[in-house]
C-alpha cells in the first residue's frame, strides 16, 4: 500500500512528503502499535493524508524549508545529537495538537494524537504551554501525566519542586484526580477581579456582533473573530481598545484571527518554559534536550529560550514561510502526530539496545 501512494506522490511532485515518509516504510508498521486504554497506537494511514503538498515547490516555501528543515526528514541526526541527554517535549495546543477550527470550543485533538502523546508522555516530561485556560486545555487532552501551563503560561500545574527563584506567594500545592501531587504557580493573581470586570463589559458590548466569541482563559482574554464579517472587524477592534484603554496595566495582542488582552507582566511562554525546566530539576543541566513545537507567534518566546540556552531543538508548525527564529519545521498537526509517534518508537527501540 505504501508503494501505490509512493507513486501516486512521486506522480505529483511531492517531493517533501516522500522524504519525510521514506523513514517510515522501512520500520516496521505493527512495532508502531501500543495498547492505550483498550485502543491502538499505530502510525496513520497514509491515505488519510490529505493531497495538499502542492506549495512545497513553491520557490519561497523551498527556501524556507532549507533554513526552517523538516523534523521529520531531520529526526535521525536530531536524535543522534541527543545520545546521553535527556529529552523534554513541550507543546502547544491550538494548531499544533489540534486543528485550527472556527469555533474554538470544538478543537478537539484526535484519539490518535492524545494516545502519542500519551504515549510520549510515558517516556518523556511532557507539557502542554497554552495561551488557553489551564482547565480548558485539560478538558481537551484528558491525560494526567502531562503538565498544563494555561494563559500563555500564566498558570501552570508542575512537578511538585518549590523554587527559591520565584515568589512563593504565587505557589501553591494541589493534588490531582489520582492523588499524586503538583505545584501550581500563578504569576497574575491579583489581576482576576480586573478581568472579570473586562468581560462583562466586553460582552454586553459585543453582544450585536455576530460571529464574535468572547473566552474567558482566566488570566488573559481571547476575542475570537474567525466568524465576525469583515465590515463588523474595526467595530469590534474599537470596541476592545475602548474597554481595554481604562485598565493601565493591561497591554492588547494578536494572535490567530484573536485580539488578546494580557496582564502588563514580564511574564510568557518562553519564562513557563524556563519555569517548567526549573521545576523539572533542569535549570543550568546540560544534559538536557528539550524539544518545543508550536505553530503560534507567542510560541517564539518559547523558541527564543532554547535558542539562549544553546540547547533542545524549537520546531514551528506551519504551511507557510513564515518568520520564525525555530530551527525546524513541521507543516501541520499530521506531521506533529508522525513526529510523536516516532518520538515515543525512538525512546522504546533504544531502551531495547
Amino acid at each position: 500500500m505504501v508503494r501505490v501512494f509512493t507513486k501516486l506522490y512521486q506522480a505529483l511532485g511531492f517531493q517533501r512528503f516522500l522524504a519525510e515518509t521514506s523513514d517510515f516504510e522501512s520500520e516496521s508498521i505493527s512495532k508502531a502499535r501500543h495498547d492505550y486504554n483498550g485502543g491502538e497506537l499505530t502510525l496513520p494511514n497514509l491515505a488519510d493524508r490529505s493531497i495538499n503538498k502542492a506549495h512545497v515547490a513553491d520557490e519561497n516555501y523551498s527556501s524556507w524549508l532549507n533554513e526552517h528543515p523538516s523534523a521529520l526528514s531531520s529526526f535521525k541526526d536530531m536524535m543522534s545529537a541527543t545520545k546521553g541527554k535527556r529529552i523534554a517535549v513541550f507543546l502547544d495546543y491550538d494548531g499544533t495538537l489540534s486543528p485550527i477550527v472556527n469555533d474554538p470550543d470544538r478543537a478537539f485533538m484526535s484519539d490518535r494524537m492524545r494516545s502519542a502523546l500519551c504515549e510520549v508522555a510515558r517516556h518523556f516530561p511532557t507539557a502542554i504551554i497554552s495561551g488557553r485556560s489551564r482547565d480548558k486545555v485539560y478538558e481537551f487532552v484528558k491525560l494526567d501525566e502531562v503538565y498544563y501551563a494555561g494563559s500563555h503560561g500564566m498558570d501552570i500545574m508542575g512537578p511538585p519542586r518549590q523554587l527559591n527563584s520565584y515568589d512563593g506567594k504565587y505557589q501553591t500545592r494541589a493534588l490531582d484526580n489520582k492523588g499524586n501531587e503538583f505545584l501550581i504557580f500563578q504569576p497574575a493573581q491579583e489581576f482576576l477581579p480586573a478581568i472579570k470586570e473586562m468581560l462583562i463589559e466586553l460582552e454586553e458590548k459585543t453582544s450585536r456582533i455576530q460571529g464574535v466569541m468572547i473566552e474567558d482563559n482566566r488570566f488573559c482574554i481571547s476575542v475570537h473573530y474567525r466568524q465576525v464579517q469583515e465590515e463588523d472587524y474595526s467595530i469590534l477592534e474599537e470596541i476592545v481598545h475602548s474597554v481595554l484603554v481604562k485598565y493601565s496595566c493591561f497591554h492588547f495582542t494578536m494572535g490567530k484571527k484573536v485580539m488578546e488582552i494580557r496582564p502588563s507582566i514580564k511574564w510568557n511562554k518562553g519564562h513557563a518554559l524556563e519555569y517548567l525546566l526549573d521545576t523539572l530539576g533542569f535549570a543550568n543541566s546540560d544534559d538536557v534536550s528539550p524539544v518545543y513545537i508550536g505553530d503560534d507567534r507567542t510560541d517564539e518566546d518559547a523558541f527564543k529560550v532554547l535558542q539562549s540556552r544553546g540547547q533542545g531543538y524549537p520546531i514551528i508548525v506551519s504551511s507557510i514561510p513564515r518568520d520564525t527564529v525555530a530551527s525546524y519545521s513541521l507543516c501541520d498537526p499530521s506531521e506533529v502526530l508522525y513526529f510523536l509517534i516516532r518520538l515515543a518508537r525512538w525512546r522504546e527501540s533504544s531502551s531495547d539496545q
